[in-house]
């Protein structure tokens, strides 16, 4: 995949510039790069990932190909609370299947968004992991576990091919 494989998978789940959005479990930047592509530089980005190594090749990238857009980095694992301004958008591209049970961390991501926020999710469109993707989901799991933590609102935005899993899926729910 490519920068605007990954912008394809987030446009249709951002409908204008500007606002406060977080990605969570950024790694090295390529989905946080696509929406710095969308929201423009009246926008701000909050790069949330535990390997700190990562942040610093991503801010590199950033100020090469994006140096208008606000970014702050931090450090941290999104499985625990974190210190936002109220959010009106939130990414979370291949990092949500890390996590075993999502419950807890969907009720967080729900508490940082402002009313009418919007939460889009990248995944493997699968229900089966191996070691290094151990808890993906189908988007039909999605729809029903976004149900089930009080996102009113999904739909299906766009798909890709993928080698590993043969389909990677983005979905905005709200």
């Amino acid at each position: 995949m490519n920068h605007k494989d990954h912008v394809n998978l987030l446009q249709n789940g951002i409908p204008e510039k500007g606002g406060n959005w977080a990605d969570l479990g950024s790694g090295t930047g390529a989905f946080t790069l696509a929406l710095a592509d969308l929201i423009g530089p009246a926008g701000k980005i909050y790069s949330i990932d535990k390997d700190q190594r990562a942040l610093k090749d991503q801010e590199k990238a950033m100020h090469t190909n994006f140096p208008s857009t606000a970014v702050e980095y931090i450090n941290a694992d999104f499985t625990h609370r974190l210190d936002f301004p109220k959010l009106d958008g939130i990414i979370m591209a291949n990092s949500l299947h890390y996590v075993r049970h999502k419950d807890p961390i969907l009720q967080l991501i729900r508490s940082y968004l402002r009313p009418g926020g919007r939460f889009i999710l990248v995944e493997y469109n699968t229900d089966r992991g191996n070691m290094w993707v151990p808890y993906p989901l189908t988007y039909k799991t999605w729809e029903s576990l976004a149900h089930q933590n009080g996102f009113t609102t999904t739909q299906l935005l766009a798909t890709v091919p993928s080698r590993y899993f043969g389909e990677i899926y983005s979905a905005l729910s709200k």
